[in-house]
């Protein structure tokens, strides 16, 4: 079984099922409802002539990186890695760090590089090896030199830092989660409405703090089009005292305790008013069908008399603070903005404020250090596999020495430092096989 799992081409066939089922949770909408899949992915017509939402949810391409067979291949495919470490890497590096000597001038044959040199000793080769960075080793008429024994450390830690990717995605996957929240300003919440969890997520899932939207607001453009949304938000603690504040857009999260809340939609929450000279009221605001040209409106219908026999429909597209006023027969009565008043049906109606509500997506994937840890020692490695393991021999034999050494890779640039070497001794005949 330990071959078979440190067989390079099973490894190769691993990787290549979890990038092909990565894309496929890439181009496959993730965690949507039963309504969305049965809407973009119907039985007639399939698309490609298969897929349809009942495979996607038959599956689990719905919800890839946390179904058990993606997580089965990653754990293979972290065998096959461990195997391949210990069945093939550790005895090479151990294969590496032993040193040798060639007793016979037969052995030069068979390397890359060969050369006889006529009169020569052993110590002349001594100091222009050390200054190339060898390490030396001698016994009397022979010698081994080798350099860049990192070249053989660099796959090992190139497989232990993708297991350390794989651990933590696959911790992540099981003890990580995902929320959505929608908070109007002012609101206080503690996160509930989860809607992806790993199978051990719910100690992750924080019940000694609670958020605060402080306030919620859009910047526009001059032309009114959406520059970027901003959350005041503020951490609370059990007793609700302030541990943590800060202002979240578009790519700049609140990160807390290992959770993550990133600003990811918004909506109109409610109208806060006045009726003549009434307190200032208050009544939500619901999303409408959108319009023609696919923005759109929010609107509620506000009574003008006690008993709810009459009132106004109240429309706004945005948080800008313009309102269409639309009477009972649909007509438009007026406009009116944020702070101003107009006359309905007989009574002074003043819009105080709009309340927008935030849309917070909120993360917790406790594997991300794991996997930032094992991404970092993959470039080392990676940097360290590309290092040349270099190995020299030398064996004196009557008025003969023997030079010749091998590389495992730039091999070119090995045989120029060998002839470097050579060329820097006094000068005497010399003949180079290769």
């Amino acid at each position: 079984m330990l071959p078979l799992l440190a067989n390079l081409k099973v490894a190769i066939v691993l990787l290549l099922l979890i990038a092909f089922f990565s894309m496929s949770g890439t181009v496959i909408e993730q965690g949507q409802t039963l309504d969305f899949y049965r809407e973009n992915y119907p039985e007639h017509p399939a698309l490609f002539g298969f897929l349809t939402y009942k495979v996607i949810l038959g599956i689990g391409l719905d919800r890839v990186y946390g179904s058990w067979w993606f997580l089965s291949l990653l754990i293979l495919f972290g065998a096959s890695l461990t195997a391949c470490t210990f069945y093939r890497q550790f005895p090479i590096l151990k294969a590496a760090k032993r040193w040798s000597f060639y007793t016979k001038p037969q052995s030069f044959s068979k390397l890359a590089i060969a050369v006889e040199l006529a009169g020569r000793s052993l110590s002349e080769l001594e100091q222009p090896l050390k200054q190339k960075g060898y390490q030396i080793f001698q016994e009397n008429e022979k010698l081994y030199a080798r350099k860049g024994l990192m070249g053989r450390v660099g796959p090992i830690l190139v497989h232990a830092s993708m297991l350390l990717i794989l651990a933590g995605s696959i911790g992540g996957a099981l003890t990580g989660f995902i929320a959505q929240e929608m908070v109007p300003s002012g609101e206080t919440f503690s996160i509930s409405n989860i809607t992806e969890a790993g199978i051990w997520a719910k100690p992750q899932i924080p019940k000694d703090w609670s958020v605060k939207v402080n306030r919620f607001w859009i910047d526009y453009t001059p032309s009114g089009v959406i520059d970027q949304f901003y959350s005041d938000l503020s951490v609370l603690d059990k007793s609700g005292q302030e541990v943590d504040r800060q202002t979240i857009h578009v790519n700049k999260p609140l990160r807390y305790h290992g959770v993550t809340l990133y600003q990811a939609n918004w909506d109109i929450a409610a109208v806060r008013f006045t009726l003549n000279q009434s307190p200032v009221l208050q009544l939500p605001m619901s999303k409408l069908q959108a319009r023609s040209n696919g923005s759109q409106v929010w609107g509620t219908w506000i009574p003008t008399k006690p008993d709810l026999s009459a009132g106004v429909t109240l429309i706004t597209p945005d948080l800008q603070g313009t309102f269409l006023i639309y009477g009972e027969d649909g007509q438009l009565l007026t406009t009116v903005r944020t702070n101003g008043s107009t006359e309905v049906n007989g009574v002074t109606l003043t819009i105080k404020e709009v309340v927008g509500s935030t849309g917070l997506q909120i993360k917790a994937d406790p594997g991300i250090p794991i996997v930032y840890t094992g991404f970092g020692l993959l470039m080392l490695g990676v940097m360290m596999s590309y290092v040349s393991h270099s190995q020299v021999w030398a064996l004196r034999v009557g008025n003969t020495l023997y030079v010749g050494g091998k590389t495992n890779r730039a091999k070119v640039a090995f045989e120029s430092e060998i002839v470097q070497i050579l060329e820097n001794l006094p000068k005497q005949d010399l003949s180079i096989a290769t």
